[in-house]
């Protein structure tokens, strides 16, 4: 199977992820960032992950990737139940970790920015979203602060180390690729149950961190 993908999409990390966990090979093929042929071409939409199953069609969204491939496995299912208090931690957190992700992105090389016009292209789109870049990275203080508050919020509700809530679930699907991402900021600190989890995810999905590379 071929996944196409980009390096910092926290959705393709999910799709990235199943892969890991359930020990399955594929092929993956990180996409330009201004590439909107390729995507279009195969789903009718500039998105990714794009999944190219084994009979050679397509698909897209990324949960629909992660089951579809969790069944492929057979090896059981993910637990699907996401806890309350995780769902709305990630709610909390989503309001604000893409001022500190997205602005260090085209900032370490990533193979999605490999041309001025993809790293113009993502900041053009995702300026619209955020704001400007550089007025968010002169924030990143103030966002840390409060990130490391979630974080001690999140640390409590880590059971073990290789399972967020004591075994594989979506609650991983959902929570490690955001945690991932943020390893991309500089001064960091992830409170001891995370940071374990942090690094026991990356191995176990063979998706790298950003530590060092952090901005």
């Amino acid at each position: 199977m071929k996944l196409y993908t980009y390096d910092h999409c926290p959705f393709c990390i999910r799709a990235r992820m199943i892969f890991g966990l359930r020990g399955i090979p594929f092929e993956e093929v990180v996409l330009l960032n201004d590439d909107e042929d390729t995507p279009i071409g195969m789903i009718g939409a500039k998105q990714v992950p794009i999944l190219q199953k084994p009979d050679g069609s397509h698909m897209g969204e990324s949960l629909d990737i992660v089951r579809f491939v969790d069944g492929l496995a057979g090896k059981g299912r993910l637990k699907e139940e996401i806890r309350p208090e995780i769902q709305a931690w990630l709610d909390k957190v989503d309001e604000y970790a893409n001022k500190l992700i997205q602005p260090r992105d085209v900032l370490i090389g990533l193979p999605e920015f490999a041309t001025q016009a993809a790293i113009d292209y993502f900041v053009r789109k995702k300026e619209q979203n955020i704001g400007n870049f550089e007025t968010n990275l002169l924030d990143t203080r103030r966002y840390l602060d409060g990130l490391h508050a979630d974080l001690a919020v999140l640390e409590p509700l880590v059971k073990r180390a290789d399972g967020l809530n004591g075994e594989w679930s979506m609650e991983d699907i959902l929570v490690f690729p955001i945690l991932r991402n943020l390893t991309i900021v500089r001064g960091l600190q992830l409170p001891p149950n995370v940071q374990a989890y942090v690094a026991e995810m990356s191995k176990i999905t063979n998706v790298p961190l950003y530590t060092d590379k952090a901005v």
